[in-house]
């Protein structure tokens, strides 16, 4: 069948791209090079999006140290996990390709000249990609691996104005087409269970991904974390999380309908237990897993069984 295309999984993880393309073990060290956003700095507002607590970066500690410096320390957390792998320098806290061309420069040429990295990956907004940013891009296309992170999160306009999210999807389609024409990797990050979105809005936001020329997916459940706005909302039971089941059953959809060759780098996320509110359940990673392989086997189902070819 299908997914025995992908060893053991019913879908396209990014453990199997990783092994396919570099050809061993990869890991990903999260780095923090003191970014900021337009959505918090007052250049669009100083809200931040609802559900932003600290930018998807919660491990601070290393902020002050150099990008080297930050490497290593990480490095030696995992180094007892595996032997003998490599690494993709990985810019997650805020927007970060939200400073000057020549101090990005700067900042993602230290990373990928350090040992053993193979290749690096840029979250950001899609509305932070000028002309001389993509020209960077693709500088270091030629050195190095790039995958650049999209925050997309939904295609329903009344999610996008209460998520706060301040820029119109076209926006996210045109970055998705510019970073297309450099050879970039693009992964589309996406949330499942925003308030008030139903089953039918999820699906439908993947679809509108799919409309264009995107290489992987992050599929995140809404975690509600502290000193956030939707924390507010949620005490206030303005609206509910998703049940583990009910999250369980819109995932295994969400990779029915996407395509078999996108890669599917996430479906879950990580929030420190300090920081999270709800639901709870996301702590058990591994439960997680193991319930979305255990409903595509139920199902007899596998990544991209109901794509539709646009």
């Amino acid at each position: 069948m299908i997914f025995l295309r992908w060893h053991d999984k019913r879908y396209n993880t990014l453990n199997y791209f990783f092994r396919d393309t570099f050809g061993e073990k990869v890991a990903k060290i999260s780095l923090n090079a003191g970014f900021s956003c337009p959505n918090r700095d007052g250049t669009l507002s100083y809200e931040g999006c609802v559900f932003c607590g600290e930018g998807s970066g919660y491990y601070d500690e290393l902020i002050g140290l150099s990008i080297t410096e930050q490497f290593y320390e990480y490095k030696k957390r995992i180094d007892n996990k595996w032997a003998n792998i490599k690494y993709i320098a990985y810019f997650q806290a805020y927007t970060n390709t939200y400073k000057d061309v020549e101090s990005l420069r700067k900042i993602y040429y230290e990373a990928i000249n350090i040992k053993d990295v193979v290749g690096i990956s840029i979250a950001t907004r899609p509305d932070c990609l000028s002309d001389e940013i993509l020209e960077l891009l693709a500088e270091i296309r030629k050195k190095t691996f790039v995958f650049v992170e999209l925050g997309f999160q939904t295609s329903k306009e009344k999610s996008v104005k209460l998520t706060n999210r301040l820029y119109d999807n076209k926006i996210y389609d045109d970055a998705v087409n510019n970073l297309n024409k450099i050879g970039i990797n693009i992964i589309t990050h996406v949330i499942l269970g925003l308030p008030h979105e139903t089953k039918e809005d999820m699906l439908n936001t993947i679809k509108y991904i799919c409309q264009n020329p995107f290489h992987g997916v992050k599929l995140q459940l809404l975690h509600v974390v502290k000193n956030t706005k939707l924390c507010d909302m949620y005490k206030n039971k303005l609206f509910e999380t998703l049940e583990l089941n009910e999250y369980l059953d819109i995932v295994v959809s969400c990779l029915e309908v996407l395509p078999p060759e996108i890669v599917v780098h996430r479906i879950n996320g990580d929030c420190p237990e300090e920081f999270l509110i709800a639901p709870k359940y996301c702590l058990n990673k591994r439960n997680i897993l193991n319930g979305v392989d255990k409903l595509l086997v139920q199902r007899d189902s596998f990544q991209g069984k109901f794509f539709e070819k646009l």
